[in-house]
């Protein structure tokens, strides 16, 4: 059996990310789709080392450094030496970023709305499920887990 799944999870990806970045920028919200998905984690659980955004985030961690430096010259976050163990950086939320967070939550509205067009509740439901089921296959691939 011949199976594109693979194929069309790229495809969708690239799309939404496209179209995501434009209406960030229509809303007036100049960050990239890299940003944003730091900022959710953030916006959810603030104060995060590197390594923790690389985790929640599943972007390897030399992505979300360079991510990060380009956030903290746009004044969107800032670094600081975690008081508990010096030789951790915290990655934060500036008072900037926390403005956003209204605004962008809007405009991923917007994209949910645009990504489910036409499933009922019951089809998004199932849909979701089976993605979390293969996010789960894939991280346990990754972490050498069966």
């Amino acid at each position: 059996m011949e199976t594109n799944g693979g194929f069309y999870i790229t495809q969708i990806k690239q799309l939404q990310d496209r179209i995501f970045e434009r209406l960030l920028l229509e809303n007036g919200i100049e960050i990239s789709g890299g940003q944003g998905r730091i900022l959710f984690v953030l916006w959810k659980t603030d104060h995060l080392t590197v390594g923790e955004i690389s985790e929640k985030t599943s972007l390897a961690k030399n992505t979300v450094s360079v991510v990060i430096n380009g956030m903290v010259n746009k004044g969107i976050v800032e670094r600081n030496i975690n008081p508990n163990n010096r030789r951790q950086t915290v990655v934060s939320l500036t008072e900037y970023a926390k403005s956003l967070q209204a605004k962008f939550e809007a405009v991923s509205q917007q994209m949910n709305t645009l990504f489910y067009h036409g499933f009922s509740e019951t089809e998004q439901r199932q849909f979701e499920q089976y993605l979390a089921r293969i996010l789960e296959t894939l991280t346990n691939a990754l972490h050498g887990n069966k």
